[in-house]
């Protein structure tokens, strides 16, 4: 909001016109987001730790240890992001406001679930069909919102200029091939944003692990938002062209600086969790990022850890109900290989190298088209 205080006066003070930059806001962004999550984190974790934490349900015993830590810290990520905008963010931008109500709107969600399991003495939260229900409903909102924004997009060549309707998508890897959908695009975006912010939720379960993994989907998002904003990028690498969307790079800088600064408290042996406050906002705002730049069938790649995860879930449910054996010694995946024996920062750190390999693998995809 500054922003528009700010750069009027860069007629006056030459040094202030560094703000109409989108790259000189994303890094400040990103650095004070940062600073202001390490700053709330610590206060939030004096004031929570005599708040009595218990672990999950149905995790390996060694999680006993964890009890007694501060959870719903994704507050502290949703607070520094709005304070962040405040300073850097223009809000007279569709894509930041549409985000920031995506963020607030499932971390709304998040906090009820997480206050209910508190309330009742680490309860089950909100019933699943009622959550689900919940995220359903925001998600149509969310869906009807980016069609108003954004009914078209452009595919930009030397020779021409492509419009095509919101409801195509485009295959990853290929060059001017996408997929009609139609009025079945409403049920893809809603899979895609359900299933981005329950896989996250999911694979929130070992320290540093879920915010590490969204941090590098973010970074991929930040380069793939740039460059679907500026129109010779976009142009030379054949993606889509949304003139207005460079703007959101702020915002996912932000949010990025926010998920660093968790992780000073988050990591392993982690002083304060995100709870499903945290982890239903960062799915669903990487899921909305992914239909905002056109890149919904690219999600599963980048995303590649957290489709595991959910996978093996679905797995286990589907195995255990046919047979009433377990495929997995326990899902998610990530407490199967606990109960093998592998240590938890072990598990964190290889799952974060496979998550960064297929945020490069996301990235090179611009090029190799």
């Amino acid at each position: 909001m500054f922003y528009h205080f700010i750069y009027p006066l860069s007629e006056y003070i030459s040094a202030l016109n560094l703000f109409r930059y989108i790259t000189f806001r994303s890094i400040t962004a990103a650095l004070i987001a940062m600073g202001l999550t390490i700053l709330l984190g610590r206060f939030y974790i004096l004031k929570m730790t005599q708040k009595n934490h218990q672990p999950r349900k149905l995790t390996p015993k060694t999680h006993e240890k964890k009890k007694g830590t501060p959870s719903m810290g994704g507050l502290v990520i949703i607070a520094a992001v709005l304070i962040t905008l405040l300073v850097t963010g223009r809000w007279d931008n569709p894509y930041t406001i549409l985000a920031l109500c995506t963020l607030i709107g499932f971390a709304g969600i998040g906090f009820i679930d997480d206050y209910i399991k508190h309330a009742h003495n680490h309860g089950r939260g909100l019933y699943w069909t009622t959550k689900l229900a919940c995220e359903c409903l925001l998600a149509f909102f969310i869906i009807a919102a980016i069609v108003k924004i954004q009914p078209t997009f452009t595919l930009l060549d030397a020779d021409k200029t492509t419009l095509l309707q919101y409801s195509k998508v485009i295959i990853p890897f290929t060059k001017d091939t996408w997929i009609d959908l139609r009025s079945g695009y409403w049920l893809l975006a809603i899979i895609v944003i359900i299933a981005s912010s329950n896989s996250v939720n999911l694979s929130d379960g070992l320290d540093g692990l879920a915010v590490g993994l969204s941090l590098f989907i973010l970074s991929a998002f930040i380069v793939i938002t740039y460059a679907t904003g500026h129109s010779i990028m976009a142009m030379y690498l054949k993606i889509p062209h949304l003139s207005n969307i460079g703007e959101l790079t702020v915002f996912l800088s932000a949010l990025a600086g926010s998920c660093l600064g968790f992780l000073w408290y988050n990591a392993h042996p982690a002083e304060m969790f995100m709870g499903d406050t945290g982890s239903l906002a960062l799915g669903g705002t990487i899921g909305l990022t992914a239909l905002l730049l056109k890149e919904e069938l690219l999600l599963p790649i980048v995303g590649g850890v957290f489709v595991l995860e959910a996978l093996s879930v679905i797995i286990q449910v589907t195995y255990f109900k046919l047979t009433k054996k377990r495929f997995f010694k326990m899902a998610p995946l990530h407490h199967h290989f606990e109960l093998l024996g592998i240590k938890e920062s072990k598990i964190i750190a290889r799952f974060w190298i496979m998550g960064a390999i297929l945020a490069l693998v996301a990235i090179a995809s611009l090029k190799i088209r």
